[in-house]
């Protein structure tokens, strides 16, 4: 007899899944909910908060899962006001315009204390639409690096949950091993995918284009207190094509143009195997001598 296959829910799919809230008025004799409750998920912990990436995704999925979302995702902003507590949230996506092919969105991210006041913890505007074929081009290729499975896994460290969940492999610029203060270039190469290995699609990719460790890090080799301020993805990949990369590693890489009294930048680029630019995205970062 065959026993039947268990569905096993993958955690970030547990991560980003969103409740509706009821709404309280009715919109053209239907309801509209624009609210989703979720909360922080413990496999994605953070040393202070969760990990930056889910919590932009999950405000990518309050945009996904409104009834009236057009078209696919192109671009996301996150604004991090807060570290977010380990406690419930709403989120509210709101099309502020909608025009023939594109829509515009912004997204309020909040916690509600024990005395019940409400705090935003973050800020969010997004733009879909729905692509027309057109001509296409890439100016930014695939640099030519060892294959994935060439190239060795990086240690898995206990200290933040997170980064058990991604499976990266160094190519150039991996993690100092000693934290001496010796300067370095900013950049950084690397194979990553989701672990356990997941269907990649704009929320995961999302949250990849968070997963690379501090630029300062690299740069001075000094564990310096960080965090992220503000991150905008640049999605260049139909849902589809995403689908077609499965669960595929991705080639990141990242690097930092100017650190200056207490912010550095960082620009990252995500490719697939076949070399298709699936995303880039740029993010300002605080740090705290």
């Amino acid at each position: 007899m065959t026993r039947p296959k268990l569905l096993v829910t993958h955690p970030f799919d547990e991560a980003v899944a969103l409740v509706p809230v009821p709404a309280n008025a009715q919109e053209h004799g239907r309801e509209s909910p624009r609210q989703f409750e979720g909360r922080p998920h413990a496999a994605y912990a953070n040393m202070v908060g969760p990990f930056g990436g889910v919590t932009a995704a999950q405000a990518l999925q309050a945009v996904l899962l409104h009834p009236e979302r057009l078209g696919e995702p192109v671009a996301l902003t996150i604004n991090f006001t807060a570290a977010l507590a380990d406690a419930p949230f709403r989120v509210e996506a709101h099309p502020v315009r909608t025009n023939r092919s594109t829509q515009h969105w912004t997204v309020t991210l909040w916690q509600t204390d024990a005395e019940g006041v409400d705090s935003v913890m973050l800020t969010a505007t997004a733009v879909t639409a729905v692509r027309r074929d057109t001509w296409s081009a890439v100016d930014a290729p695939m640099p030519d690096v060892a294959a994935p499975t060439e190239v060795a896994r990086a240690p898995f460290t206990d200290r933040v949950a997170w980064v058990g969940r991604y499976d990266m492999r160094p190519v150039v610029g991996a993690i100092p091993q000693h934290w001496d203060g010796s300067e370095a270039d900013s950049l950084t190469r690397l194979w990553l995918r989701d672990d356990p290995p997941r269907p990649l699609d704009y929320l995961s990719l999302t949250a990849l284009a968070d997963a690379f460790f501090p630029r300062i890090w690299r740069r001075r080799a000094r564990m310096t207190p960080i965090g992220t301020v503000s991150m905008t993805v640049y999605f260049h990949a139909s849902a589809a094509e995403l689908a077609a990369t499965g669960e595929g590693y991705l080639l990141g890489q990242a690097r930092a143009q100017s650190f200056f009294n207490g912010y550095f930048d960082q620009s990252a680029e995500l490719w697939n195997e076949a070399g298709h630019l699936l995303a880039t995205t740029h993010q300002i970062v605080y740090y705290k001598e």
